[in-house]
């Protein structure tokens, strides 16, 4: 009761100091008499039946001076409780620590992007009580494409569409809910379609070489898919199809299926979660070999295309650092890079690194040297990233922090940043 009496005369101090320019003599002496009446009681270590009545004449007279402060609408006391949530989160956010989700695969293996995992037979397939599993620990989404005829399948390729594989881009929903844009891809049976869609970010074409062409050639690169599928054009193994509208060639599978028969199963897999530190890089350069987020507002080939977003990436090069790539390793003023595990794990071509890939700025032979206050930042897969070598520097200004963990996905990889 002693407890419920302070809160009460905090309310009314509250309820004083905000109000007094608006209550009227006979008000602010009932108001301030009651208040110091039950602060003497709480003083006094009055008991509770005391204390209760006290509280009960001050709530009296807070009825008849609280105005819009007391009493309140559970509606009321609701919105204020989320506003105020909200600009505590929205700080928390813009000056320490913001959630970031990896869209694309140009940190993979380190960070995954949006990746597919591959069922090559229904039985390979997660019973729908793993898929719930799936779905919540590691954001898996299935994809479940079948015959709707007998006959070969066929994969489109080119037209307008940026990826090997054909695709346009369409109209959905986030969540069901939210209005977004997704791709829409389209498969062949014979000359009858089967079509998926996907998030635009989400790397199709690594789940049709999987499906496809995999063959156990090791860790997927759009390079491999590009390989694959001119080997099969040379070969003959192409035929010319109307998809969407275009005339199209469309890559043989030699995978001939029955109408019912899965033509394509594979999980959508959710990108890696992190959270950013916002608040060392007021205080503390940047490291090379650490994890890198930016904004991409003052970077022209990004800005032109894509517009103001966040990148992260890994940085390679701060002011005055001379940058080379002897594929498949990173030199730095004449030196291999270190500073990180991706950088040797490149190098070496390690695992499921594909080491560094001499392009764009960085040709074959040619040297990229640091100016000062900007950064140079490389993905760690090198064959699938846009990157430093083909948009230039980051301005130091931009740089807003650096990975602390993923929080999701429940993989191997939750946990510290690498």
């Amino acid at each position: 009761m002693r407890h419920n009496a302070a809160n009460w005369i905090e309310l009314a101090e509250k309820v004083w100091n905000f109000r007094r320019d608006r209550l009227n003599e006979k008000e602010s002496a009932d108001l301030l008499g009651r208040t110091e009446d039950l602060r003497k009681q709480l003083k006094a270590r009055a008991d509770a039946a005391r204390l209760k009545l006290g509280i009960e004449a001050l709530e009296g007279v807070l009825r008849r001076t609280g105005g819009a402060m007391y009493p309140k609408t559970s509606l009321v006391e609701n919105v204020e409780f989320f506003l105020v949530a909200a600009i505590v989160i929205l700080g928390i956010r813009t000056y320490f620590v913001q959630p970031f989700k990896i869209p694309t695969n140009s940190m993979w293996p380190t960070y995954h992007g949006m990746t597919p995992e591959v069922f090559q037979t229904p039985a390979a397939e997660p019973s729908t009580a793993v898929e719930a599993v799936r779905m919540a620990a590691f954001g898996a989404w299935p994809h479940r494409l079948d015959a709707p005829a007998d006959g070969e399948i066929l994969i489109p390729v080119g037209g307008e569409s940026r990826g090997i594989v054909h695709y346009r881009v369409v109209p959905g929903r986030t969540w069901l809910v939210l209005p977004t844009q997704l791709r829409e891809y389209t498969l062949l049976v014979g000359d009858r379609p089967v079509t998926t869609r996907v998030p635009l970010d989400f790397d199709f074409d690594w789940a049709i070489y999987d499906a496809f062409f995999a063959e156990g050639r090791g860790a997927y690169s759009g390079s491999k898919l590009l390989a694959a599928m001119e080997e099969r054009i040379r070969s003959g193994q192409v035929v010319e199809r109307i998809v969407n509208g275009e005339r199209l060639h469309c890559i043989r599978t030699g995978k001939r299926v029955a109408r019912g028969e899965r033509v394509l199963s594979f999980d959508e897999l959710t990108g890696d979660q992190l959270f950013v530190d916002r608040m060392s890089y007021h205080f503390v350069r940047p490291k090379v070999g650490s994890g890198i987020v930016f904004r991409t507002g003052n970077i022209p080939e990004i800005a032109r295309q894509y517009g103001d977003q966040y990148y992260i990436k890994r940085l390679a090069g701060v002011p005055g650092d001379d940058l080379e790539i002897k594929g498949p390793a990173l030199i730095r003023n004449g030196q291999p890079i270190a500073g990180s595990s991706a950088f040797a794990a490149n190098a070496q071509r390690a695992g499921k690194y594909t080491g560094y890939v001499a392009s764009g700025l960085l040709a074959p032979g040619h040297t990229v040297h640091v100016p000062e206050k900007n950064y140079f930042a490389l993905g760690d897969n090198s064959s699938n990233s846009q990157d430093g070598r083909y948009w230039g520097f980051v301005p130091a200004k931009d740089a807003i922090g650096r990975p602390l963990m993923v929080y999701f996905p429940f993989t191997s990889r939750w946990g510290p940043a690498r």
